[in-house]
């Protein structure tokens, strides 16, 4: 019984509750999505010339940017890029929305973003502040360009499903947040983060999601709900630090985390291509069309999800 009490809680992850709350904005902006490239994907994809350009944007929590408002900064420019490239895409430029008082916490928030901004080298260029609230709070915006899109609508039955995952960090307390990137060296950030567009354009994957605040397996659902397929996946293939247990792993929030849909034949290549920059990649997993997420652990096997009877975003193919 231990994996399906494992996966009971990580179902009742906060993380992974905070995204039934996109079905608000399914529900009621629908309409607006135009197709054919509906909202769901970890950036908007806006046709631009012979390539897009790509928008994203974060908000924070208000007690993590509270408790560790550097670390605060740092996130609103790292995962934002991080959108970007789950798209195939190159980070342009940044904007932000911050509000705080004259004080020391919102100054540790805007040199977090700017220590973000210089080892990534992606310019702040805008925003709106307002240093006149009693908690700070942070928002973030992101313009990205690429020439060829990770989709996560274009996953298909048949193909691998792949985690990378950067092991080399630690947690930074209090939350679920694998730290592998305030200490790395830049260029090490920016060469890794190169991965996703390099991948996207020598067609080595399809579909990609950065892993979010919603864990790997929920960043699967989403995936899997976009796209509307299933999938079987095995625990003990999921890229993991050793000393660190499951039922914290699969909750956390990794600096550097994606999932991606691949062709059987692009795999070894895929693979190589993170390994050579030691970053952790495995086959975790099979794509299938019964809409059902199974993961698998030596001879045990449950269910995690059922795509099509319980929603978690609501964000689907258009036509399905």
């Amino acid at each position: 019984m231990w994996l399906s009490d494992l996966l009971d809680t990580v179902r009742a992850s906060a993380g992974l509750g905070y995204k039934t709350e996109i079905q608000l904005v399914q529900q009621h902006l629908s309409e607006a999505f135009p197709p054919p490239c509906p909202n769901g994907d970890d950036a908007a994809i806006i046709p631009n010339g012979n390539g897009f350009d790509l928008l994203a944007g974060e908000g924070f929590i208000d007690a993590f940017v509270s408790s560790d408002p550097w670390f605060a900064g740092w996130c609103g420019v790292m995962v934002n890029i991080s959108d970007i490239a789950a798209m195939g895409g190159r980070p342009v430029a940044i904007v932000n929305a911050l509000w705080g008082g004259n004080d020391d916490a919102t100054a540790d928030v805007l040199r977090g973003m700017a220590a973000a901004s210089r080892a990534y080298q992606v310019p702040i260029v805008g925003g709106h502040t307002n240093l006149r609230t009693a908690q700070p709070r942070l928002a973030v915006s992101i313009l990205g360009r690429a020439t060829t899109i990770l989709d996560a609508f274009a996953a298909t039955p048949g193909q691998m499903l792949i985690a990378a995952i950067d092991l080399r960090g630690a947690y930074q307390p209090p939350y679920n947040n694998w730290n592998a990137a305030t200490t790395a060296p830049p260029e090490r950030l920016r060469g890794d983060i190169a991965l996703l567009p390099m991948i996207a354009e020598n067609g080595l994957a399809s579909a990609a999601k950065d892993i979010s605040q919603a864990g790997l397996l929920g960043t699967c659902v989403m995936l899997l709900e976009s796209s509307q397929l299933g999938a079987d996946v095995d625990l003990h293939a999921i890229p993991k630090p050793e000393s660190v247990e499951w039922q914290r792993w699969l909750t956390s929030f990794p600096s550097f985390g994606f999932l991606l849909a691949a062709d059987t034949a692009n795999v070894p290549a895929l693979l190589a291509l993170f390994h050579q920059r030691n970053i952790a990649a495995a086959t975790i997993g099979t794509l299938n069309d019964n809409g059902l997420l199974q993961v698998r652990a030596g001879d045990a096997s449950d269910l995690f999800w059922d795509i099509k009877s319980t929603p978690l975003t609501a964000m689907r193919k258009p036509h399905a």
